[in-house]
């Protein structure tokens, strides 16, 4: 990789200022100033510095956000915040955008990453990835309910869903439960529960494939996947 490519994908100037920088003699690889734009750089083994600091170099970046309310998912909006906006600089310079996208007002475990491939295979309808969600119904839900949703409902516009696992964990005049399905139709969950005559109050994602919800996350909070999270997805059975 050329070390201006390298110096502007890490979001430290355009073209024309990395060159600057290198001209300025601010950069070294392995100690050595260089000055060529051209300059390969191998960021696996080469040691990069700007100004005497050590630049790491990542070609994917993974993360893991617990999304909040009221922010939505895109890498850009006019009017609302986005979880991209959320980013440190040190993250968002790698440009990741969020893996499929939960509703404005849902909050829960969403996945941003700049791996163009693994958010294919993760949102591809050919590979049925299961996601659970723990919802509020402002209704009672009941084994009748838990009936339909595993032989797939009806939706308002005439796509019948394929089966969810519905489990109850608290039922009454507002019920707590956990669905899991293996789509993401345009708000699926909430008009799911409105082809059984209920609708939902509050939606958590918790889990999409093998991935779960770090609880520790407080709303808006995010982290980097581990290796052992990475692994998991990059390996995961259905992909």
């Amino acid at each position: 990789m050329r070390i201006d490519k390298m110096l502007a994908n890490l979001g430290f100037g355009s073209r024309k200022e990395v060159k600057k920088l290198l001209k300025d003699g601010a950069v070294k690889i392995n100690d050595m100033m260089v000055k060529d734009a051209k300059q390969h750089v191998d960021p696996e083994k080469d040691t990069v510095t700007l100004h005497g600091e050590v630049i790491e170099y990542k070609e994917f970046i993974y993360l893991m956000m617990n999304k909040p309310p009221g922010v939505i998912s895109a890498t850009e909006d006019n009017y609302d915040k986005t979880v991209v906006d959320l980013l440190e600089m040190e993250d968002a310079v790698y440009s990741p955008f969020p893996v499929g996208r939960l509703d404005k007002d849902t909050e829960g475990l969403l996945l941003l990453t700049n791996d163009g491939q693994l958010a294919h295979r993760l949102l591809s309808p050919k590979k049925h990835v299961p996601k659970t969600y723990f919802a509020v119904i402002d209704q009672e839900v009941t084994e009748e309910d838990v009936k339909a949703f595993k032989q797939g409902v009806t939706l308002d516009d005439g796509y019948e869903t394929k089966p969810g696992e519905l489990k109850i964990l608290k039922s009454g005049i507002h019920s707590d439960i956990e669905l899991t399905i293996t789509e993401g139709k345009f708000h699926q969950v909430k008009r799911m529960f409105e082809a059984v005559g209920k609708r939902v109050v509050y939606l958590k994602r918790l889990s999409m494939g093998p991935l779960e919800l770090d609880e520790s996350l407080e709303l808006g909070e995010y982290r980097e996947l581990t290796a052992e999270e990475i692994k998991s997805l990059t390996e995961y059975e259905s992909l």
